[in-house]
């Protein structure tokens, strides 16, 4: 298969698996099927703006138009978060699984490592991301990173910022930046960042650096991997979640009426 027709594959593929879901874009793929669209991507050198979605984005997204449009304006949205995949099945939105960025992440590492690919790390405590430079030489030995940059800096500093990820020569660039940080400097950089792949991983850099525990796989399959978190910090996250939650259960519930509304008029 020719560039092009890959190219044009992949497009019709993203263009028939695209959802809407409480007014947020959705790709209903599996982690294996978002992997080999990455991993095609950065070996034919196409341009690939990648985000996800969870709770917490979705509720922000509505808002804030410019969170929509940063968020809509990516070529693929995952769904990050388990109360969005029952939330969205529940209101009849077929999606597969869910697909976490960390995981997308620590499975580029590795691919990278195989198959020669230098990722760029933006984002997170100078210490941290020093913290995550080891654990990637220990993991993955043949891993050439081709650039860090810890997430502190000025508007200002912007510019010589992706003037540095460009000259590094980076295939694919994580951002370990909050919302809406990240997804508005993608946004914003898009067109002008060199590595074929763009994507925002929020406090990945965090676990994989050690600085905070992932809550056990039994915990993340039960969809209390967000009270594994408040546990863990609960003067900075206790407010957040109980506004989050609270918003979108609301929004869910009119959702479900709106929807078994509509049913009935059609019958």
């Amino acid at each position: 298969m020719s560039a092009v027709e890959s190219a044009w594959a992949q497009h019709t593929l993203l263009a028939s698996r695209r959802r809407e879901f409480l007014g947020a874009p959705i790709h209903a793929l599996t982690m294996a099927e978002t992997l080999a669209i990455i991993e095609e991507a950065i070996r034919l050198r196409r341009p690939l703006h990648h985000v996800v979605v969870n709770v917490a984005t979705i509720v922000s997204m509505r808002q804030s138009t410019e969170l929509y449009e940063d968020i809509a304006a990516a070529d693929m949205v995952n769904v990050d978060g388990k109360g969005v995949l029952w939330g969205a099945r529940l209101c009849g939105v077929a999606l597969p699984e869910r697909v976490a960025n960390y995981d997308i992440m620590i499975n580029l590492f590795g691919l990278s490592a195989e198959r020669g690919y230098k990722p760029f790390l933006l984002g997170a405590e100078q210490y941290v991301l020093d913290a995550v430079a080891a654990r990637l030489a220990k993991d993955y030995p043949n891993l050439v990173v081709a650039g860090r940059r810890n997430g502190y800096f000025k508007p200002e500093d912007e510019a010589e910022i992706v003037a540095a990820i460009n000259a590094s020569d980076a295939d694919c660039l994580f951002v370990a930046m909050p919302t809406p940080y990240k997804e508005r400097f993608l946004k914003r950089y898009r067109h002008e960042l060199k590595p074929s792949f763009v994507t925002g991983v929020g406090g990945g850099f965090d676990v994989y650096g050690g600085k905070v525990a992932r809550a056990p796989v039994l915990v993340q399959e039960a969809g209390l991997e967000w009270v594994f978190r408040l546990v863990q910090e609960p003067r900075r996250l206790w407010r957040r979640y109980y506004d989050t939650n609270t918003v979108y259960a609301g929004l869910l519930f009119r959702e479900l009426r709106d929807r078994r509304a509509r049913q009935k008029v059609k019958l």
